[in-house]
């Protein structure tokens, strides 16, 4: 009787890596929809495969009135990354997102990994939602995360996604209206930057019942006004981006990509608002008929 032969391989030899299509670098909460937890089931329903790297983990998302948890300690967050190309992930990369982070020594840190990666990846879709703020919150965040973006993270990006308020922060530019958006949002055009898309963009155009985009190239910019829906759920930002992206990776413009993603974002808000959740809702099995 032959004896099955014993494994004379090992793992590393004979195993390939999953390949990872998208680096999602957000916060993650326990209970609730922002940062990865609503980035990477939209990604994934793109048919991408996501490794979410946390920069906090939280119990749930502040406005409750209790909160556990914190900011991850920098030599884990360095580590995840560096651990991600020590088994082989990256090979296959299409995109890093950006969304919240913890401190600004994680910026630096981050900006360090992704200067390595453009060294050699001209192609790689880096996009920096730099969250901040809104006009309703101000700044929540550490007050040396806006230098920091400005510093580590945005002269790598290839595209941006901020708020009218974050635009403002980071630009020291009025955005009341939309050409005030158009000209601040030119003055990120540098360096690899190929576009801005500008979320609750010239609130003074605003009409009742709508809202606006705004997307800017270097040859081209156009205002998208889509329905304003009545609530304020959290998340809505890390959907809009993470839906941008997924319409990217599948070949649209950024025009059309930013256009669907406002439309995975209505879509979630009215299904929420039907279903009268404190969370945001996204439709399943699939964010996009794509």
């Amino acid at each position: 009787m032959i004896e099955p032969r014993a494994d004379i391989s090992s793992p590393a030899e004979t195993l390939r890596p999953l390949a990872v299509d998208v680096v999602s670098v957000q916060s993650q909460v326990v209970y609730g929809r922002v940062g990865n937890n609503v980035a990477v089931p939209t990604l994934e329903s793109f048919g991408l495969t996501v490794a979410a790297v946390p920069t906090v983990l939280f119990s749930n998302t502040p406005h409750y009135p209790t909160l556990h948890g914190g900011a991850i300690p920098v030599d884990w967050f360095a580590g995840y990354l560096q651990d991600l190309q020590a088994r082989g992930a990256l090979g296959k990369l299409r995109a890093v997102a950006t969304g919240y982070l913890g401190s600004a020594e994680q910026a630096a840190t981050l900006g360090r990994w992704l200067a390595c990666l453009a060294e050699t990846r001209d192609s790689l879709l880096m996009v920096v939602d730099p969250v901040i703020g809104d006009h309703d919150h101000g700044v929540y965040v550490s007050p040396e995360l806006v230098e920091a973006h400005r510093r580590h993270l945005l002269p790598l990006a290839k595209g941006m996604t901020p708020n009218g308020f974050e635009l403002e922060q980071l630009t020291g530019r009025p955005v009341a209206k939309p050409d005030d958006v158009l000209a601040a949002a030119r003055t990120l055009l540098v360096g690899r930057t190929q576009w801005i898309v500008v979320t609750s963009a010239g609130p003074d155009a605003w009409t009742d019942g709508t809202m606006q985009v705004a997307i800017v190239t270097r040859e081209r910019a156009e205002v998208i006004t889509h329905p304003r829906i009545d609530i304020a759920p959290k998340g809505t930002g890390d959907l809009f981006s993470a839906a941008l992206i997924g319409g990217l990776l599948g070949g649209d413009s950024v025009f059309d990509a930013a256009a669907s993603a406002c439309d995975a974002v209505i879509t979630a808000l009215r299904l929420t608002r039907d279903a009268r959740c404190a969370e945001l809702l996204l439709p399943r099995p699939v964010m996009l008929d794509r």
